[in-house]
């Protein structure tokens, strides 16, 4: 059939769903501990292990590293605080049904005189096997960490913990060259010198890092919570609509200017405006002058924040190399619709039946329309007064990879239009400034078209019929076999008609067969 043939190759590019498969059943619950300088942390991923959703997630702040340039030794308190801790997180993991923990500890315990005996004192009393790593290793996780979100992503991946930064560049998927550094904003509070002695130590490191390195002018990632909390600063500054971190795109201009906003203002009244933590917001100024020497040194075209790091990296690595190369947007979807749609399968349907109004979009754009198609009846046990509000948050809010903001609240509109043709008065009006009228028109488009091919099930999907669209004729042509005629009501014709209205085109129904 002319509508379906090619749509049908396209959806091959993605191949088949990986989520059932034995490797990656085997990932769908996976529980690791990062005991990091200033915190330490359980998450639980469960679901698409392409694209996991986060199962259950707790951080203890404990600072570990707390002091330890002046003594050598971890931080008492932080080191009773994270052993009740990591006793707690394998106590749920025991309740949780998971085989265990993975834990891995980074700069404080690995360089304390007493870090070896901390690891015995936790495996003696929870049974949790902490793996301590040395810093290349923990820039090659948080690159990993990187890519799982950003599948091919090309740049340079900065990692900034209580006691140390990593910088690992990526390129098509690999980890290239890594570094490690001193430049924890914990570690840089103790030095001696006071802040003449901290700016020398910064510049001093980050010049060395700069020659280590080479050119890295691409895109910077930042991953870590002192650079979370920089983001939400500079979200509060620019008065931000959308509160999602990951993939919250500054520039070196931006850095600079949340540079002075921090300096200009009270430090306990931004921090309370902004949701950040008094531990965290106390590292807050030194970190940015951190953030400062590493953009003026490598000149990124751009930065972008990822909430994803070492423990992602830490699943990504547990990956088959056939998973990591899948696009974990589409994987997120398909895994959605299998557990929460209606009609399993029909979003594959759908995608063809509407694919002829996007016939030209580029790959980035129908990897969008087969994200909507997916997700287009995930909502169906909403309410139905509030449905079209639910499927928009939760695009334009879920736990979601591969996804610029942009491209959050483009999906969140069409799966609004799929069940709304009105968008006034709902939350897409607080975010209608993060997507152009031209995107806002293709997204109610497609929202419309889905709204259409919902009320076209059938036995056969192949019977369904498509869309034909002349966009130089402004004809948009339904073609139905006679099976499917029935299935076109009153109902029907009314959401093919605002269709067409949408498109500014004339409709044509014809029946076949």
């Amino acid at each position: 059939m002319d509508g379906n043939s090619e749509p049908a190759k396209d959806w091959a590019l993605f191949g088949r769903p990986l989520f059932n498969d034995p490797e990656a059943r085997a990932l769908s619950r996976v529980g690791v501990v990062d005991v990091g300088s200033n915190s330490v942390r359980l998450v639980v991923f469960d679901g698409a292990a392409r694209s996991p959703a986060y199962f259950y997630n707790e951080k203890i702040m404990c600072a570990l590293g707390a002091g330890l340039g002046e003594t050598g030794h971890l931080n008492p308190e932080g080191r009773r605080r994270a052993l009740a801790a990591i006793h707690r997180f394998q106590r749920l993991a025991d309740g949780m049904g998971l085989d265990g923990l993975t834990a891995v500890a980074t700069a404080a315990v690995r360089e304390a005189d007493d870090g070896a005996e901390f690891c015995a004192d936790v495996l003696r009393e929870t049974g949790v096997t902490i793996h301590v790593i040395d810093g290349r290793e923990e820039a090659r996780l948080s690159a990993q960490g990187v890519l799982l979100g950003w599948p091919g992503a090309y740049g340079l991946v900065c990692d900034i913990g209580g006691s140390s930064m990593e910088l690992a560049e990526i390129n098509n998927g690999e980890v290239g060259r890594r570094v490690t550094s001193q430049l924890g904003p914990l570690k840089l509070r103790d030095l001696k010198g006071g802040k003449k002695g901290r700016k020398d130590f910064i510049d001093e490191t980050l010049d060395r890092l700069q020659a280590e390195m080479g050119v890295q002018n691409n895109r910077l990632f930042l991953v870590g919570g002192s650079w979370r909390a920089i983001a939400r600063i500079d979200m509060e500054r620019r008065g931000y609509p959308l509160h999602v971190l990951h993939e919250y795109r500054m520039s070196g201009k931006s850095v600079r200017a949340t540079a002075r906003y921090i300096a200009e203002n009270d430090l306990e009244e931004l921090r309370a405006r902004c949701g950040i933590s008094s531990s965290r917001m106390e590292l807050v100024p030194i970190a940015i002058e951190v953030l400062k020497g590493v953009v003026r040194r490598f000149k990124p075209h751009d930065i972008a924040v990822s909430s994803y790091g070492i423990r992602e990296g830490m699943l990504y690595e547990q990956m088959p190399d056939r998973l990591r190369a899948r696009d974990p947007l589409i994987e997120a979807c398909r895994f959605a619709e299998a557990k929460d749609a209606r009609l399993p399968g029909f979003g594959k349907s759908l995608y063809a039946f509407l694919h002829s109004l996007f016939r030209s979009a580029n790959h980035e754009r129908k990897r969008l329309i087969k994200a909507a198609c997916l997700l287009h009846d995930v909502s169906w046990r909403a309410h139905p007064d509030y449905r079209a509000q639910t499927c928009f948050d939760a695009a334009t809010r879920a736990n979601l990879g591969g996804l610029k903001h942009s491209e959050r609240v483009f999906l969140g509109l069409a799966l609004l239009h799929r069940y709304r043709n009105k968008r006034e008065g709902t939350g897409f009006e607080a975010l209608s400034g993060l997507l152009d009228e031209k995107n806002q028109v293709q997204a109610e488009i497609l929202g419309k078209a889905m709204r259409l091919g919902a009320m076209l099930w059938i036995q056969n999907r192949d019977d369904m019929g498509y869309l034909k669209w002349h966009p130089k004729k402004r004809e948009l042509h339904l073609i139905l076999p006679a099976a499917a005629e029935p299935l076109f009501g009153e109902v029907a014709e009314a959401r093919f008609h605002s269709l067409c209205s949408a498109l500014d085109a004339t409709p044509h129904v014809e029946i076949t067969g």
